[in-house]
């Protein structure tokens, strides 16, 4: 009898599962917290798509079967994992799927905020040609790019900042060598001078305790005031009440937010009343080309535990 692979995940994921999917297993495709998800659960041997929220003791006794967990998300503060270590399941993630995706939206944002894009395209739209005034706006041309986290989306971050001739800085708990930074073309800086020395701010960790408000009222406090804070992680790495009194007062030049505290934010969240942030609403990662690059990943590791080898990119918490 077949194996099962469960994919759980939005219709436009689940309708590229066809194409993608290995031969010799059984597929079942469901929508979240469908009948189909849950009749399928107690026979499922892989568990595949938008699934963290899901991962908790409850999983694993609906699901007693499991050889692995597959999350097409990067980030898992959702989930579990005293229950996943529990479990001794894998628990993955996508391998970095959706860095390519991210990581252009990052500099999507950092260009968008530096050249006022949302101002001159309400101007535009309104008949202003040049608007009461023409804003401020500045190039990213040799601004520094303080980078916070440079795991596999960082990098990429990097690269594409280099190509638009900005100076890099990172802080990271897990430093390269030398000659790393070298071929890269990176810095490493103490947490500290990357605040105070930082045009562009760019943060690329996971949320857990240590990152949760790392970026609160004292850290902004120091960074220029002419600088952009970009957020692409997960949106309680920063103290978003503090980003807003920063950003109303104006000791930032602006933000480009694809996270928040609270998502969907709330139509009240005074974020939405600035005119020098740009937002946008958790959408960093989803593309058609990561869904693809997403699926092959998680299919390609669910063949691997098939064959008896160790799954790849298993959160680091577990290793």
């Amino acid at each position: 009898m077949a194996e099962r692979i469960l994919v759980v995940g939005p219709k436009d994921c689940l309708a590229m599962v066809d194409d993608l999917a290995p031969k010799g297993f059984e597929i079942v495709k469901a929508l979240h917290n469908s009948p189909e998800q849950k009749a399928a659960l107690p026979g499922a041997h892989y568990f595949v798509g938008f699934v963290q929220q899901y991962v908790s003791e409850q999983l694993y006794k609906d699901a007693p079967h499991l050889k692995l967990v597959q999350m097409l998300s990067a980030g898992y503060d959702k989930a579990d994992l005293k229950a996943a270590r529990k479990s001794k399941v894998p628990l993955c993630n996508n391998g970095g799927a959706n860095s390519v995706a991210v990581s252009e939206h990052a500099l999507l944002l950092m260009l968008a905020v530096s050249r006022r894009l949302i101002t001159q395209h309400s101007n535009v739209t309104a008949g202003r040609w040049h608007g009461n005034s023409p804003p401020t706006v500045h190039e990213v041309r040799n601004k520094v790019l303080g980078i916070i986290g440079l795991g596999t989306i960082g990098k990429k971050v990097a690269r594409l900042a280099l190509a638009f001739g900005m100076q890099v800085h990172y802080y990271d708990i897990a430093r390269l060598k030398e000659e790393e930074e070298d071929t890269l073309g990176v810095r490493f800086r103490l947490l500290p001078e990357i605040l105070r020395g930082s045009d562009i701010l760019s943060l690329h960790v996971p949320l857990n305790d240590s990152t949760h408000h790392m970026i609160g009222a004292p850290e902004l406090a120091v960074m220029k005031k002419s600088a952009i804070i970009v957020n692409t992680s997960r949106g309680p790495v920063i103290d978003e009440k503090a980003l807003t009194e920063a950003l109303s007062a104006g000791r930032l030049f602006g933000a480009g937010l694809d996270v928040f505290d609270e998502e969907p934010t709330p139509p009240d969240n005074p974020l939405l009343k600035l005119d020098n942030v740009v937002l946008t609403a958790h959408l960093a990662g989803p593309t058609f080309e990561s869904n693809i690059t997403r699926l092959r990943n998680g299919f390609d590791n669910v063949q691997r535990v098939a064959r008896g080898e160790a799954a790849l990119w298993v959160v680091p918490e577990l290793t």
